[in-house]
């Protein structure tokens, strides 16, 4: 039987560890208790740490809300509900996640929108229409795209 060995350590090293942590990519406070947790810290512990962290700017909730609307937006095309709904999941407050929306222009979603449907309407080999219609949207709703926008699209991509 493999036992995951449980390591102690102290509050200076702790704290060293997060502050590389959260120095080396944009955290969320959820993703730093979690660490903290792994690390079998006390909740007094892991109060005072996540204070030094916030204090030092080592951890900021609408810093990383930002760079993650962008990120997922720019790199994994992800839309507005996905990225919404991700947020949400990581506990992110409503007034960060606005603040992130309002990073992605609305040229450049719509740009990237344009694309990556565009692209993957051609990239599917589907001769009955209704299945290729029906893959097409699921597709662009797990991305996370607004469903007018896709029946819209859908609808221009068929009269083409």
């Amino acid at each position: 039987m493999d036992k995951k060995k449980s390591t102690y350590c102290s509050l200076e090293e702790a704290t060293q560890k997060l502050e590389y942590y959260c120095s080396y990519q944009d955290r969320c406070h959820k993703e730093v208790e979690e660490k903290l947790r792994s690390l079998n810290m006390i909740s007094q512990a892991s109060e005072q740490i996540i204070g030094h962290l916030i204090e030092h700017n080592f951890l900021n909730e609408e810093r990383f809300a930002c760079s993650f609307a962008r990120g997922k937006h720019r790199i994994k095309h992800w839309g507005k509900i996905r990225i919404i709904n991700e947020l949400k999941f990581r506990k992110i407050s409503k007034y960060n996640i606005d603040s992130a929306l309002k990073e992605i222009s609305l040229e450049e979603y719509s740009t990237t929108f344009h694309q990556l449907s565009e692209r993957h309407w051609e990239s599917i080999n589907e001769r009955n229409l209704n299945k290729k219609k029906k893959k097409f949207c699921d597709f662009l709703l797990r991305k996370g795209f607004e469903s007018q926008l896709i029946y819209e699209k859908m609808n221009d991509l068929i009269r083409e």
